[in-house]
């Protein structure tokens, strides 16, 4: 039973690795957006889809690939806090021109910019206080993607029901119950990793409405 609890927390870190969260953010959004604000094209979706996961996926553990070759980091999970500093800076230089790509080729709605830029923010803050405290890149990940959906319904003007967010809170408590189980983080660095993604997607649009106003 151990053995099994192990293997399915090892499963949910994989399947929820922060370099995987923007795009099924992005798939997630464009899902959203077509269903309840006006039908986005295919050709739209999929240069928004495919540039998301160019530059916030690949373009990173492209980075850590060839630091693995090195020698210089053991895994792809990074779990020595010590050894995430050179791959956080090809993230954030790829999250960087994801923003741009976001803003200024993609011409995204305004939520979805501001998004992006609290997402650099996010992986920027992440990668300063990793210096000190492991804080989770996990569940700022997932944060950052429930603090998206946030500033999304406030842009539509649409308020989450009871059963979106009871299944966002469960989310994010299956994975912080995988990072603990893996013992990867403490209890204070997966909760303050989820409250940091979370107001830095959400506040920067809070603030763009707060002077549109």
């Amino acid at each position: 039973m151990t053995r099994l609890m192990d293997i399915i927390a090892q499963l949910i870190s994989v399947v929820c690795y922060p370099l995987f969260i923007p795009t099924y953010g992005m798939a997630l959004f464009c899902y959203a957006y077509s269903m309840h604000v006006q039908p986005l094209s295919i050709v739209w979706i999929l240069i928004a889809v495919i540039g998301t996961l160019l530059l916030t996926c690949a373009l990173p553990i492209s980075a850590i690939a060839i630091l693995m070759r090195q020698g210089k980091v053991k895994d792809i999970q990074i779990e020595d806090a010590k050894e995430r500093r050179v791959p956080y800076i090809y993230t954030i230089i790829g999250f960087g021109c994801w923003s741009y790509f976001i803003i200024h080729i993609l011409q995204a709605p305004h939520s979805l910019r501001f998004i992006s830029i609290g997402a650099v923010v996010a992986i920027t803050l992440v990668a300063l206080i990793n210096h000190k405290w492991k804080i989770s890149a996990h569940l700022t990940g997932f944060g950052g993607l429930f603090g998206g959906l946030i500033s999304y319904c406030l842009e539509i003007g649409a308020i989450p029901t009871w059963s979106m967010l009871c299944v966002w809170f469960l989310g994010a408590l299956v994975i912080m119950f995988a990072r603990l189980r893996l013992n990867a983080h403490t209890g204070a660095q997966v909760s303050a990793g989820w409250l940091l993604g979370m107001a830095c997607t959400c506040l920067p649009y809070c603030i763009y409405l707060l002077y549109a106003a």
